[in-house]
């Protein structure tokens, strides 16, 4: 068991994007932001009580901290026996996935689907909760299309259950789900209302609660908080992770010394090098270093090679600029 950060805040995190939020991933952002919590990718709950790949799905890098577990599941039980292990091997929390529309996660009888049931995940809460002393969290949407209205009495009875099961901090993806339709259909069609995520604070002013939704700068996550506790960000975090840099100063106050791109890039390689059978997950990880600087497109021929001689050549290059 790894070592954890026993004092850690929410107010800024990364959110969980499968595919995208692995360990590498959580490394590289870890050398732009100390405090920003970061999450897993969802792991489903019966890969981990069943399969046999347990140490490759928990593992991480001690340099991760804070790092939270999520979890996808819908049994109680042995969503209990994910958060022993959650404890046991050092995460600092575990989440439930109550809000991706995936339909294939969907099938799996966890995600989006649980809100149809939140009683189900009020039950998961609560015998989380009393497996671990760990931080038992849910991520959810405002609630599913089809209720009719715009889904704020949904909302406001999954958080009422939770906060009575003990769920220690609510994340709100601002919109609603439909299931059946893709992540990216919901993104593209469905509106925000972030209004609603604001009424719902305001309801549970004793339960920290988060938002998330197509969060684009640290402005609007410093307008978001003037209403909620805490803010996470998706998509423009993996797509623009330098704008992360002075996250530590703007929300933790803490004034370490930022690291330019250069130090970043060099402080990667010898990940890159240790981690070479695994460089195609990545690369696709570090593509946005260097977005919107003039040099981005010798920077991104340089990566995509997989060839650490052009990248060292490439920094070489813009060190001695």
């Amino acid at each position: 068991m790894t070592q954890k950060n026993q004092c850690f805040s929410d107010t800024i995190s990364i959110a969980p994007m499968l595919d995208w939020t692995d360990r590498h991933f959580r490394y590289f952002m870890r050398l732009i932001t100390h405090h920003a919590v970061l999450y897993t990718e969802m792991v489903a709950c019966p890969a981990l009580i069943l399969g046999r790949n347990k140490e490759l799905l928990l593992d991480y890098n001690p340099e991760e901290h804070p790092v939270i577990l999520q979890v996808g599941g819908s049994e109680p039980k042995l969503m209990a026996e994910c958060a022993k292990m959650a404890y046991n091997w050092g995460y600092e929390g575990i989440n439930i996935n109550a809000g991706c529309p995936s339909p294939r996660v969907q099938s799996g009888k966890f995600g989006a689907i649980l809100m149809k049931t939140p009683e189900v995940i009020a039950e998961c809460v609560a015998e989380m909760s009393a497996a671990t002393p760990l931080p038992v969290s849910v991520k959810t949407r405002i609630s599913l299309s089809d209720v009719g209205g715009d889904g704020y009495k949904e909302l406001f009875h999954l958080a009422d259950l939770v906060q009575k099961a003990g769920c220690k901090h609510l994340i709100v993806h601002a919109r609603q789900a439909k299931l059946n339709w893709r992540p990216k259909e919901n993104r593209l069609r469905l509106p925000l209302h972030y209004e609603l995520v604001y009424k719902l604070k305001k309801s549970f002013p004793d339960m920290p609660i988060s938002i998330n939704g197509n969060v684009l700068s640290l402005y609007e996550a410093q307008e978001h908080l003037c209403h909620v506790d805490g803010v996470m960000i998706g998509r423009w975090a993996y797509g623009h992770p330098y704008e992360l840099r002075e996250v530590d100063q703007l929300f933790y106050q803490d004034n370490h010394p930022i690291l330019s791109r250069e130090e970043i890039l060099e402080k990667m390689l010898p990940y890159m090098q240790k981690n070479y059978k695994r460089i195609t997950r990545i690369i696709p990880h570090m593509m946005g270093l260097y977005r919107g600087q003039p040099n981005t497109s010798l920077y991104k021929k340089a990566l995509l090679s997989r060839d650490l001689e052009q990248l060292k050549a490439f920094l070489k290059s813009e060190q001695s600029l």
